[in-house]
């Protein structure tokens, strides 16, 4: 089990260190820190952290290293930093499985802020539905109680965003979400993110539950104005 309140800050600078922990202690959060790529790897391991805050730029092993490895063990949220307001690294970490990002420089209430909404939307991914409930669109099941989503019978791993946001589309079957209400059911209201790390999200799922996804038949997109979902 993850750690409820226990943040993971991967990060070599001291007085970014000081100042992210000081201003997380404020919320009742406890902070344990790592200063390189591979501290980072095993302390995200050893301790079970409930959000992972992840500099891009570390000493020895890059922060995008280190979200790859996370990712191959757990889905704890993950938030990127870097120094650098770089469509590349923003996108190259979403990629690789991180859930928000920051540019350096960042106020402190922003960081508490997305810190936060990924503490509330992963208690509410932990609670799973009491009714039995399964969501069909063409090949595609999606079990909510079970937590699961089966393509042509065959069970596909999704992580959990991927799968509020495959399920946020198919609960609007046929209709559009547009970007702003599929971002504020998956991410949360206080989302401080453009629109990046949603559209990294859908092409994700689409690679999973379509049989060619780059030439989409479910997951739509409504140019402009978000996606739809269709059987």
């Amino acid at each position: 089990m993850e750690s409820e309140g226990r943040v993971l800050l991967v990060e070599d600078e001291p007085a970014i260190t000081e100042a992210v922990t000081y201003a997380l202690s404020l919320e009742g959060l406890s902070v344990a820190v790592a200063t390189n790529g591979r501290e980072g790897v095993e302390a995200a391991e050893r301790l079970r952290p409930a959000v992972v805050i992840l500099d891009v730029m570390l000493p020895g092993m890059s922060g995008l290293d280190v979200c790859r490895q996370i990712r191959l063990a757990s889905d704890v949220p993950i938030i990127m930093l870097t120094a650098r307001d770089s469509e590349a690294d923003k996108v190259a970490g979403l990629e690789l499985g991180a859930d928000d990002y920051l540019t350096k420089p960042f106020s402190m209430r922003e960081l508490v802020a997305r810190v936060r909404a990924q503490l509330r939307r992963s208690s509410r991914s932990g609670v799973l539905a009491t009714t039995k409930e399964v969501l069909r669109g063409g090949a595609i099941e999606l079990d909510v109680a079970a937590h699961e989503v089966r393509v042509a019978g065959k069970s596909v791993e999704l992580r959990p965003k991927e799968f509020d946001l495959l399920e946020s589309l198919m609960r609007r079957s046929g209709r559009l979400a547009t970007r702003d209400t599929l971002i504020d059911e998956v991410w949360g209201l206080d989302h401080f993110g453009g629109t990046k790390t949603l559209d990294v999200h859908i092409k994700r799922l689409r690679e999973k539950v379509e049989p060619e996804p780059s030439a989409p038949r479910h997951i739509v997109t409504v140019r402009g104005l978000g996606y739809k979902f269709t059987p």
